[in-house]
């Protein structure tokens, strides 16, 4: 455990007037209940109110699961499957265009994708699979979905498929206004012998820190984050939210960063593995606004059940993708909130709820960050702040 001879109420004042080293984030990060962590949280929210204003936002969408097959085993993951194993699943395009036009039909405008890392490296199931569908890689055939999406239904596609390389990046951008990848850490000790990563060859830090540095280059706005309680320590929190912002500031291309909590589900390697506390959540939350500044801060609502508005207190200003149709693949056993509820929660907060595309406001007028073939649809979508036209 790192230690350090400054005080919280130390830290806080260097914090708030926009200087904060590792140091400082390290102490902040540790502060107790009782009043140091209601100091720590004021100050996050006071923050996020002053760059951030009144608005939660939000995105509706439908949430589509390509393939769930994937050669890496998280600890933690129940969305991967193996060839045969029940609810192992492939998405055929009609299957992929009837869940995206029955979301347009409900107002949505997004269809996130997300899928297995590489299933085709190492199961000759999906290389027949592929075959039969016309493509050599899964990442080949997101690139199809997506385009037919955006060109059959008129939803604009945010894909989540894992790493990718330079080559795909620039394909997928086509049809693609914003894409995203979680770093989860950036500690290479949970890729050791029993610990989370040890059995996925996707999830090195370095790998996942490149693709990401390659959105950046390529001007993708991106959706990135990090995933509490699964056994990192809090200073390797801390580097992961350094190492994110240091990113941003290179490239000035992450939209959104999400502070997502691990749930412990029954039949997970995990499943006895403690849950991060609601504490701990709003602590992290709270010095990742502090640490990231104005960069928009994602909290998925359904992961942490009714208490969910609890956060707000936190810094957050993002609850992320809502969908009024399909489940949260990832963590089905956790509805999302109904949108109507959830604008209610939000409103009694102080705040209102906001509808936003996949794509963050603050990108969809920048040229350079959108490319030429989805920006007239995203403008087109957007009302004159940059959020989703709901007209």
């Amino acid at each position: 455990m790192k230690t350090t001879s400054m005080t919280l109420d130390e830290a806080l004042v260097a914090a708030r007037e926009g200087v904060i080293t590792r140091e400082i984030a390290s102490t902040l990060i540790r502060a107790r209940a009782g009043d140091e962590f209601d100091s720590l949280l004021h100050a996050a929210a006071e923050l996020r109110d002053r760059l951030k204003g009144s608005r939660i936002t939000y995105s509706k969408k439908v949430f589509i699961p390509l393939t769930n097959l994937c050669r890496d085993y998280c600890g933690y993951c129940t969305f991967r499957k193996d060839p045969g194993d029940p609810g192992a699943l492939t998405m055929t395009p009609d299957q992929v265009l009837s869940v995206a036009e029955a979301g347009a039909r409900l107002g949505c405008k997004e269809a996130l994708f997300s899928l297995g890392d590489r299933p085709e490296a190492i199961f000759p199931e999906m290389r027949e699979t592929l075959a039969r569908l016309g493509h050599r890689t899964t990442l080949s055939y997101l690139a199809e979905m997506c385009e037919r999406v955006v060109n059959e239904t008129g939803l604009l596609p945010h894909a989540n498929p894992g790493l990718m390389g330079r080559r795909d990046l620039e394909t997928l951008r086509r049809f693609n206004p914003s894409m995203g990848l979680m770093l989860e850490s950036t500690s290479e000790r949970l890729t050791l012998p029993g610990m989370p990563h040890d059995n996925a060859p996707d999830k090195p830090p370095s790998l996942r820190l490149k693709t990401i540095e390659e959105a950046g280059r390529l001007k993708i706005p991106f959706t990135t984050g990090i995933l509490i309680g699964i056994g990192e320590t809090l200073d390797e929190r801390v580097d992961s939210l350094f190492a994110i912002r240091e990113l941003h500031e290179r490239y000035g291309h992450i939209q959104e960063v999400i502070i997502q909590n691990f749930r412990a589900k029954p039949e997970i390697p995990m499943h006895a593995h403690p849950e991060p506390s609601m504490t701990d959540h709003a602590r992290t939350i709270a010095v990742a606004r502090l640490v990231l500044w104005d960069m928009n801060l994602q909290v998925p609502p359904n992961l942490s059940d009714d208490r969910y508005p609890f956060l707000l207190k936190a810094g957050l200003n993002d609850w992320g993708g809502i969908s009024p149709l399909t489940p949260d693949f990832i963590n089905p056993e956790k509805p999302w909130p109904q949108i109507d509820r959830l604008a209610e929660q939000t409103a009694a907060k102080g705040f209102e709820l906001t509808e936003r595309l996949s794509v963050y406001p603050e990108y969809v007028d920048w040229d350079e960050f959108i490319d030429e073939g989805v920006r007239a649809r995203v403008r087109a979508m957007a009302d004159g702040l940059g959020h989703a036209n709901i007209e």
